[in-house]
């Protein structure tokens, strides 16, 4: 990603990148977990719950880390029942 503002018709263009929707709970990392994610070619759950992870502190305290719990759960039971 690493995409900067762009000019299109003299109107600045934010790229959705450097935008946040409802909140900043990403914007203070160095590498937003998106970012990360994408880049590491993380897959879904995985990212989820670095997702939740990162922001737990800055947004819905103890139900995010529940929410990383349970996609850390599927993710053993996905991978549990993979290997049957």
């Amino acid at each position: 990603m690493g995409l900067t503002n762009v000019r299109k018709n003299d109107i600045l263009i934010q790229q959705a990148s450097k935008k946040q929707v409802n909140g900043s709970h990403y914007k203070d990392f160095v590498i937003q977990p998106v970012e990360f994610i994408h880049a590491n070619n993380i897959g879904y759950l995985e990212g989820n719950v670095i997702k939740y992870v990162c922001r737990w502190k800055n947004k819905n305290g103890l139900e995010d880390l529940d929410k990383a719990i349970h996609y850390l759960e599927l993710l053993k039971e996905l991978y549990h029942d993979s290997e049957r």
